[in-house]
């Protein structure tokens, strides 16, 4: 669904004014200027405005707003289950009960100017058990200008990615180790993100369980699994052990993977084609003459 000229339907707490627009000029007091009864496009309280008053207005019918994720919406009655997402001025409705999205629609169109569009054409649905897996990985020192190492990591729930990351690092790492573990420990924070906001939703069991992440530098799991003094690793800032707290109550556990097996090598480095493309096929991308 869309909302129609959606920054209109904000409302203004400040006291904004605006010069006569061209062409709507009072030739008796053409050096007064209008003030604003409305919130419209271009102004930079406009959508957080327009996204207040939503709030306020999809609370009346019943819905909750996540905890982890302020832009998704739920609603529990039984066994019925409803899903809001709104983005801008686009909405998402998702549920397992058609006369309840009716009746949200309903409650909409009487809120909003609202345009319905068409249904979803594919709907994704899987008869296995629906699991969160994520993949880590690090390339060491690969910026020539100042030796910084690049991280990055790729989640999937049953094979599509959902939350994925590349970039550059912080910090100077002295070692292939040490690059890795910090980019392991940046998978371990977005996981727990992850875990939260999927419990907040309570259609994934298995997100009870401790999310598994895959590295392939065996020192940088021996190190997040079992905290070690040594002289090669005392240096490393605390904010990267993060990740010992992370495992130690349950959140993720990290697991050694091969590396041609490691599906984020295609975020940190240039590949062959056909390696590539592999990676690519095993978390849910496909070219877009093959979706059809």
């Amino acid at each position: 669904m869309d909302v129609k000229t959606v920054f209109l339907n904000g409302k203004l707490t400040e006291d904004i004014y605006m010069q006569q627009p061209e062409g709507f000029v009072d030739p008796k007091n053409p050096n007064k200027v209008c003030k604003l009864l409305k919130s419209l496009c271009g102004l930079k309280q406009a959508s957080r405005s327009w996204n207040l008053h939503f709030d306020v207005r999809i609370k009346e019918f019943g819905f909750s707003k996540s905890e982890f994720e302020p832009c998704v919406y739920t609603k529990f009655s039984g066994s019925v289950v409803t899903f809001l997402v709104l983005y801008v001025d686009d909405i998402l409705l998702i549920g397992n009960d058609v006369p309840t999205l009716e009746n949200v629609k309903a409650w909409l169109s009487k809120c909003f100017q609202m345009k319905d569009l068409v249904e979803a054409a594919y709907i994704l649905g899987s008869e296995d058990e629906i699991s969160v897996t994520g993949y880590t990985d690090a390339s060491f020192q690969t910026d020539r200008d100042d030796f910084k190492s690049q991280s990055s990591y790729v989640f999937t729930l049953n094979g599509g990615a959902i939350s994925w990351k590349s970039s550059k690092q912080d910090t100077k790492a002295d070692s292939t180790t040490e690059a890795e573990y910090i980019a392991a420990s940046d998978a371990a924070k977005e996981a727990v993100w992850l875990r939260n906001f999927i419990s907040d939703l309570r259609v994934v069991a298995s997100i009870s369980r401790p999310v598994d992440i895959y590295c392939d530098n065996s020192g940088a799991v021996a190190q997040a699994k079992e905290p070690r003094e040594h002289h090669k690793s005392r240096h490393v800032l605390r904010k990267y052990h993060r990740i010992r707290e992370i495992i130690g109550r349950g959140d993720v556990r990290i697991c050694k993977i091969p590396t041609d097996e490691n599906v984020t090598n295609p975020l940190t480095k240039p590949l062959a084609r056909i390696k590539h493309e592999g990676h690519a096929s095993s978390i849910g991308m496909q070219y877009l003459d093959t979706c059809s």
